[in-house]
């Protein structure tokens, strides 16, 4: 982790050295202070005109470190901020790359602290870090050194003694300190959950009156934040009391050998004089590493949070796959089976069983049944959003495992029940389906939707904000963008997974005509459980957990009078 952590320093070296190097020349000119000012107490030098000259280059002294403080403090900034921008670039193309099974397992607010509260820590640590420890090293090795040469070896060594208890001290409550902030930082990622929840279904719970209880969930997890964050302030109490206990100790020692020393003529006066100054800004130092341990544990809860998202295996794509312009030809099930992993990974729900069939080149196939039969995971396996466990999904005579999955999914359109509209404009929506479509492309697949007239009507036509998620629109609405979104791909296989369930029956039937010409001359799946838009398939099929228990057409499965026919007679009752 460590390894990965320094690595992001690699592009951004000269101005991570620029900014260590100014942060030595403060360092030593933080020791030149106690040094010249000890000079003052030498009675040798017992004059005003020495005393001012002194406090004129001291004066000087302190401009130039205040220079340099400016440069660190802002420079090291910039350095945390661009360190955060590229963790963040790498971990949001990572999360593009990831499987549905992630997604499926993680919820949004989760990530979405690890995108934001983490990396946030991670800045602060990638500036602080390096250049709190180096200045700290610098000052307590040349103040050390300083007290050597100017009074006594044997006096520094005294001093030099106690810190080694001061960093066991801290190794000691490290731990503890580490393992608190985690559980705060995993309480955080629990409230994001629950608030990004609550808000994007703001509608149901005024719809059901649940504020009550969407106000008790948050709560709780509110509370088990405020009692993890109350446990790691009581460790980090334990930790900055401790320090400066050693810190005082370390001065009253500092104190007491010095007078000692100087009682019996070991030392000089100025010499004693210099060690006061030099311990004043040894206790500095070891203030600034305390201050920033807090920041070293949030920063390496975050990195480890951060890498634990980095660590899983992306969809990546193998060698020697095909890669061809379009994916024209048969659909084939072998013998397919899949199941689903449990949120924990402790065991699995199969959900398909030896699943075999075969849908021929630009026909249309309907797939019903109960649910919970596969139906809409069937139509997920197709563009291998999840990789099967057994068998072989042939398309065009390829197996879907040679083909490269951006290849495979741009040769797949689909249009779902639940439509997702992202926060933009209707054009930017609509050209999801071809990043590279001019206006007039966009135009045309709307007017094929049939919603090219409803858009003209907008006060701002196709430059008219949908919304979050297309709250501004209506159902219907959000569906023929979505029809149109696939016009504009003209995939050669289609997928309609219950496009027109959410819908009332004068929408589906007008949604129902656009989505007959977009069938025209593609090979399409049709899952639905609105029986009648489905009777003109090609191939309808009955399916259930054990697999297809039905064949064939609208009147062929008719006059079986199985659980299709049963189904249609509920159906039309209905």
């Amino acid at each position: 982790m460590f390894k990965k952590f320094v690595s992001y320093y690699r592009p951004h070296k000269k101005l991570f050295v620029f900014n260590l190097t100014c942060a030595f020349f403060m360092a030593v000119l933080a020791l030149f202070f106690p040094v010249l000012a000890g000079q003052i107490f030498n009675p040798d030098n017992n004059n005003v005109q020495f005393i001012l000259v002194v406090a004129g280059i001291l004066l000087l002294a302190y401009i130039l470190r205040a220079i340099l403080g400016y440069i660190v403090n802002y420079w090291g900034h910039i350095l945390g901020v661009r360190i955060q921008a590229d963790m963040r670039s790498d971990l949001f193309k990572h999360l593009e790359k990831l499987p549905f099974k992630y997604y499926d397992d993680n919820r949004t607010g989760s990530i979405m602290t690890r995108m934001t509260n983490d990396l946030w820590e991670i800045a602060e640590l990638s500036h602080h870090l390096p250049e709190d420890i180096f200045l700290s090293t610098i000052t307590l090795t040349g103040a050390i050194i300083i007290i050597a040469i100017l009074a006594h070896w044997l006096l520094a060594l005294i001093i030099l003694s106690l810190i080694p208890f001061m960093v066991l001290f801290a190794v000691l409550r490290r731990k503890k300190m580490e393992n608190a902030f985690r559980q705060t930082r995993e309480k955080v990622s629990e409230i994001n959950a629950n608030i990004e929840s609550s808000i994007s279904g703001i509608r149901v719970s005024k719809a059901y009156t649940a504020a009550n209880k969407e106000i008790e969930k948050f709560e709780k997890s509110n509370s088990e934040f405020k009692k993890a964050r109350c446990n790691a302030y009581k460790h980090m109490a334990i930790f900055f009391s401790g320090t400066g206990f050693f810190n005082n100790l370390l001065y009253l020692t500092a104190i007491l050998s010095g007078a000692l020393f100087y009682i019996n003529g070991i030392i000089e006066r100025d010499g004693l004089a210099t060690i006061l100054l030099l311990i004043g800004f040894m206790i500095q130092p070891i203030s600034l590493f305390v201050g920033i341990f807090e920041q070293i544990q949030d920063g390496i809860t975050g990195f480890g949070r951060f890498q634990e998202i980095m660590r899983v295996e992306p969809e990546v794509d193998g060698e020697d796959l095909i890669d061809a312009d379009n994916l024209i030809g048969d659909i084939e099930f072998k013998n397919v089976s899949f199941s689903y992993a449990s949120r924990d990974n402790e065991g699995k729900t199969k959900i398909i069983k030896n699943l075999s069939f075969k849908i021929e080149k630009g026909k249309t196939a309907a797939f019903v049944g109960p649910s919970g039969g596969g139906k809409t995971t069937l139509c997920h396996l197709i563009p291998r959003f999840y990789e099967i466990d057994e068998g072989e999904i042939n398309i065009a005579g390829h197996d879907i495992k040679r083909l490269k999955r951006d290849f495979l999914r741009k040769n797949v359109g689909i249009v779902a029940q639940d439509v997702f509209l992202f926060s933009g404009t209707i054009k930017d929506n609509i050209g999801y389906g071809d990043l590279n479509a001019n206006n007039e492309d966009i135009i045309e697949a709307a007017k094929k939707a049939s919603i090219h007239d409803f858009i003209m009507s907008l006060p701002k036509g196709y430059d008219s904000e949908v919304g979050e998620r297309g709250v501004k629109l209506s159902g219907g609405q959000k569906q023929r963008i979505s029809i149109a979104r696939a016009f504009l791909k003209n995939p050669p296989i289609l997928i309609l997974d219950e496009a027109t369930s959410a819908l009332d029956n004068v929408s589906e039937m007008q949604i129902q005509a656009s989505l007959d010409e977009l069938s025209k001359g593609r090979t399409t799946i049709v899952v639905a459980h609105r029986l009648s838009s489905i009777k003109h398939s090609d191939n309808i099929f009955v399916l259930s957990g054990d697999g297809i228990i039905e064949q064939g057409t609208h009147e062929e499965l008719l006059d079986i009078n199985g659980f299709y026919a049963h189904l249609y007679s509920y159906y039309n009752e209905k």
